[in-house]
C-alpha cells in the first residue's frame, strides 16, 4: 500500500501547489472525479482533458489552497484519505462567498486504482 500512498501523496503535493500536469501524473485517461457536497453530487466528469480543464479552471479561485492527509485507509482496490482543507478565495464565487474569504473544512477522498493508475477519485465534503 506504500505506493498507493506515495501516489496520493504526489496528488495532494501537486494540488496545494496548482501543479494540474503534475496532479494527473498518476491518472488512467479514462479517470472518473466526482464531487459530492452535502450528499449530493455536484459535479462528474470522465476523461483526463475534462479533468484537467477543470482543475486548472479551479485554480483561479483560490489565491492560496492546501489540502493535509489526516489518514489513510485501505480496501481492496480503494485508499480512502481523511483531509483537513483550507483555502483563501481569489474571487467572488455565486454561493455568496467573498474574495479573501477564508475556508475550513474536513472530507475525504476515495481513490480508486487500477494497477499503479487512479481510475476513480470521488471528493466528498
Amino acid at each position: 500500500m506504500t505506493n498507493r500512498e506515495e501516489i496520493i501523496r504526489n496528488y495532494i503535493d501537486s494540488y496545494n501547489q496548482f501543479d494540474v500536469d503534475r496532479m494527473v501524473h498518476d491518472f488512467d485517461e479514462t479517470i472518473v472525479f466526482e464531487n459530492i457536497s452535502n450528499g449530493e453530487t455536484n459535479l462528474s466528469l470522465t476523461g483526463l482533458q475534462a479533468f484537467k480543464e477543470q482543475a486548472e479552471q479551479a485554480k483561479n479561485y483560490f489565491s492560496s489552497r492546501r489540502q493535509t492527509i489526516t489518514s489513510f485507509n485501505h480496501q481492496g482496490n480503494q485508499t480512502e484519505i481523511e483531509i483537513a482543507y483550507s483555502a483563501t478565495l481569489a474571487t467572488d464565487l455565486p454561493n455568496g462567498l467573498k474574495k479573501g474569504e477564508e475556508l475550513n473544512l474536513q472530507g475525504k477522498s476515495i481513490f480508486t486504482f487500477s494497477g499503479d493508475k487512479i481510475i476513480k477519485l470521488t471528493d466528498i465534503s
